[in-house]
């Protein structure tokens, strides 16, 4: 399935869930939140969540700042 990630678009396999995803791009220690087509997906749900070809996916990561 083709998924557009933070405005870049990348192929998965089409059983992958939106944790599949996280751990495939390597940024899961990063990722605090994650929107699916502007809808916020709880991340209790992101092992259950199969994303559809074409969606787009914003991975959010918080930053501190000083």
């Amino acid at each position: 399935m083709t998924l557009i990630i933070n405005g870049e678009t990348k192929d998965f396999k089409d059983d992958f869930t939106l944790q599949n995803i996280i751990t495939n791009l390597q940024i899961e220690d990063k990722v605090m939140a994650a929107a699916v087509n502007m809808n916020i997906v709880k991340k209790d749900d992101w092992n259950s969540f199969i994303p559809k070809n074409d969606d787009k996916i914003e991975l959010l990561q918080f930053v501190g700042g000083g």
